[in-house]
């Protein structure tokens, strides 16, 4: 293993080879840990080295979200756009389940690059090719937001990404519970109905799979049926 790491570090550099220990290296100690000088030491070269393939850490950081938009599926061929669009955004979701520190930095992209726009561009497609007028594919891809990416932003999220009752003593929490569910009745109610699978969670709350595609297929029904009557957004 060590002779095989070493073999690596002495192939030449590229932007590929770059990218690819970026995402490794998110994916194993978190996207706080990426720095260009911590980069360049797993590569086994000098930081200014770097500089040659990627400008800076936007650049670097703009690099691993095309890296991760290469591991989404192409659309699906022949399918209708319904199915076509579903499998496409659980290929999404499926990539992101991969690489968990890749939700925050899709968020903090304010530049479109070509990757980005190329993934939009396919994504639109799809819904244009299934007989989806331009107006109303606009509307289309303001409603589903950031699921083409294969995530939501979830309601009940905790800001830090933890829950409060995640450090309290069990007898502590169910105390906590009853006070909570006594001046906030509805929540309560909602809040016990389902067990959600921390194993699925892209992000912390309650974004599960089931969650996610239950809000996935309205979302498509609803625009199939939008479609059916030729809606517009003048008449609406």
């Amino acid at each position: 293993m060590i002779q095989q790491r070493e073999v690596t570090r002495r192939a030449p550099l590229n932007r590929g080879r770059v990218l690819t220990a970026a995402v490794a290296l998110a994916d194993d100690a978190g996207i706080e840990s990426l720095s260009m000088r911590r980069l360049a030491q797993e590569l086994g070269v000098v930081p200014m080295a770097l500089y040659k393939h990627v400008a800076n850490k936007e650049e670097l950081l703009d690099g691993m979200v095309e890296a991760i938009i290469g591991e989404i599926d192409p659309p699906a061929g022949g399918a209708d756009w319904k199915n076509a669009v579903r499998l496409q955004v659980l290929s999404a979701r499926r990539a992101l389940l991969r690489h968990p520190w890749a939700r925050p930095v899709l968020e903090s992209r304010t530049n479109k690059t070509p990757a980005v726009l190329d993934y939009m561009d396919s994504f639109v497609g799809m819904f244009l090719a299934g007989g989806f007028s331009a107006d109303l594919t606009h509307h289309v891809m303001h409603a589903l937001g950031s699921r083409i990416w294969g995530f939501t932003q979830e309601l009940f999220d905790h800001p830090n990404g933890r829950t409060v009752e995640a450090d309290v003593p069990e007898e502590a929490r169910a105390a906590m519970f009853r006070q909570m569910a006594a001046r906030y009745p509805n929540i309560a109610a909602i809040a016990t109905t389902a067990a959600h699978d921390e194993g699925s969670v892209v992000g912390t709350g309650c974004d599960d799979q089931f969650e996610f595609e239950f809000a996935l297929d309205l979302l498509l029904e609803g625009f199939e049926r939008l479609n059916r009557q030729g809606w517009t957004s003048r008449r609406a």
